[in-house]
């Protein structure tokens, strides 16, 4: 097939994956949907290689092949019928952790299985110990909700009723669930109409020459792209800074081995896994490998399974980047994630100067809260993530405020914030200073301060970056460090939970109450610095002074040369 042709196929398997995306987007529920985008949207063969994803969460995006194929692996394909949509969100069966749902549904045409419409979102709320399905004291999955392992939600285009009671009765929020589901639906059937439209244009042979040649081409741009990495072995360590359990860390070590167009990651030495709720799995081991890599290459090259086949990842199990059962793993996927890509970028940082980037904040701080709503009785929950600050690179300073490298999530607008939740955003910026100092800055974090206004509920917190700041590259320096404080009702003390509630971690808990009157200022961490700070252009210092991101006492530390 000519590339002109090859191209646009592969822009309208792309295009479909997105008008997915935005339907479900358009019809969901919960703030994590409509407002935060935290989901993806795919299409994959019969035998669930993925063939097209939109470009909308990044974790999910690398995580869909390994969760696909291990779950077409279970099922019986044979009795698969038009109409049939099959759920899953079980992490030890190639999934990123519980709150994660996976909604794929069998396109037929004429009889034939052609693939699979795939939607993966990030449920609110799941159950289990806390609500809003953070539960940053987790140690095993039980307590972080229900594991559903693959089953027909519908069959042949009719609800299976016994699933949905099932589902709908162990969480806090079934209106709001059954809206998310409904929307989640609603995007594979977009994409089974869409997929069906195409096949019936190009001939299902044609369709599968047209597949296989646009894996190909994407295999073809990757191993064309890692070939420009000198070959050698590359080692990067980084740490999480404790588990919400005990108080020690919990090493992440990425070495990476590039032969020719061949790139093995290999996380042995990572430390064994944690009690709590930190630990990836094999899906979030496979993704933010990818993820690292996708972001050092080009990234024109089509999003399919094509172009992972030149990556080998290697993860052990029992390790806290590959969690055995029971072991639990709900903040592997926001926050180990974060970790596990920068280290495996850390590591090339050696062989690609000019495509390396300081880390980011590499943390959400998710901020998850629920209670009883004061006029109808109904309860609610919202999963809200602060942005952070990005890495410096070698041609440009970090970016400010956006969401980690595993999310591209916006966060919730404050007028849509206050409007949905019994909150008041008293304080919402930029952290003056926060960016790592480098020849090229971090990028600033953001701060944020909610007063609760009149319902009592719970709060959980999942993040990390609170000990250990985000680190710079090529003699740039470290950027500002998370946190997290409270402020009780007729108080004028600020306090960490830790403090305040005798908990293990600052960074990670469940299920603190809130009343009305009591303040809560989550700060997210900031990016580190590309380059020493004393090679920095003087116009550029200048510039931030004058819009105040930096201070005059930390330009004459830093930035004297």
């Amino acid at each position: 097939m000519d590339m002109v042709s090859l191209n646009i196929a592969g822009g309208i398997l792309a295009s479909i994956c997105r008008d997915m995306g935005v339907t479900l987007m358009r019809t969901s529920y919960s703030t994590i949907f409509s407002e935060s985008l935290d989901f993806t949207c795919g299409l994959a063969l019969p035998n669930g290689e993925m063939i097209a994803t939109g470009d909308f969460c990044p974790a999910m995006i690398g995580g869909m092949p390994l969760l696909i194929r291990s779950c077409v692996n279970e099922i019986a394909v044979e009795e698969l019928e038009e109409g049939d949509v099959i759920l899953h969100n079980d992490p030890y069966r190639g999934g990123l952790h519980t709150p994660e749902h996976t909604f794929f549904k069998p396109v037929f045409v004429d009889g034939d299985l052609i693939g699979f419409s795939v939607a993966i979102g990030h449920v609110c709320e799941v159950g289990g110990m806390s609500p809003a399905g953070f539960a940053g004291e987790a140690t095993e999955v039980f307590h972080e909700g229900l594991r559903v392992p693959p089953v027909k939600i519908k069959k042949a285009g009719k609800d299976v009723d016994d699933i949905w009671r099932i589902l709908l009765a162990n969480v806090r929020t079934p209106r709001y669930n059954m809206g998310d589901f409904r929307a989640l639906i609603a995007a594979t059937d977009l994409g089974e109409r869409r997929m069906t439209q195409l096949v019936r244009k190009y001939g299902t042979k044609n369709f599968r020459e047209i597949v296989s040649a646009l894996m190909d081409y994407s295999e073809r741009r990757m191993r064309a792209e890692i070939s420009k990495i000198p070959d050698g072995r590359y080692v990067f360590e980084d740490y999480m800074e404790d588990d919400g359990i005990e108080d020690k860390p919990y090493k992440i070590r990425a070495e990476v081995v590039v032969d020719g167009s061949d790139m093995v990651v290999d996380y042995h030495g990572s430390s064994p896994q944690a009690k709590g709720p930190i630990n990836a799995t094999l899906g979030v081991a496979w993704s933010a490998a990818y993820d690292a890599v996708l972001q050092l290459t080009d990234f024109s090259i089509p999003k399919n399974s094509g172009c992972f086949r030149p990556i080998r990842v290697l993860a052990p199990p029992g390790t806290v980047v590959n969690v055995n059962f029971p072991g639990p793993s709900v903040g592997g996927n926001t926050e180990t994630h974060c970790r596990i890509a920068y280290a495996v970028i850390g590591a090339l940082a050696a062989g690609l100067k000019d495509r390396s980037a300081a880390t980011d904040g590499a943390s959400h701080s998710n901020f998850l809260f629920g209670g009883a709503d004061n006029k109808t009785g109904e309860f609610f929950c919202c999963y809200d993530l602060t942005p952070v600050g990005w890495g410096g690179r070698s041609f440009a300073d970090g970016n400010d405020a956006v969401c980690g490298i595993n999310g591209n999530c916006p966060h919730i607008p404050v007028e849509v914030f206050e409007n949905r939740f019994p909150w008041h955003v008293e304080e919402f910026k930029l952290v003056d200073g926060s960016g790592g100092p480098g020849k090229f800055r971090g990028g600033l974090s953001l701060t944020k301060t909610v007063r609760c206004t009149d319902t009592n509920m719970t709060f959980s917190y999942m993040a990390d970056r609170q000990k250990i700041a985000p680190w710079g590259v090529h003699g740039g320096m470290a950027g500002g460090k998370a946190g997290l404080l409270m402020k009780r009702n007729g108080s004028e003390e600020w306090l960490t939970v830790a403090q305040a509630f005798n908990k293990a971690s600052p960074s990670k808990f469940a299920n603190v109450p809130i009343s009305p009157g009591d303040r809560i200022k989550i700060t997210g961490p900031a990016g580190g610095g590309w380059g020493p700070p004393a090679d920095r252009d003087p116009k550029l210092i200048a510039e931030d002074l004058l819009d105040g991101f930096i201070t005059r006492e930390q330009m004459e530390i830093v930035h004297r040369k």
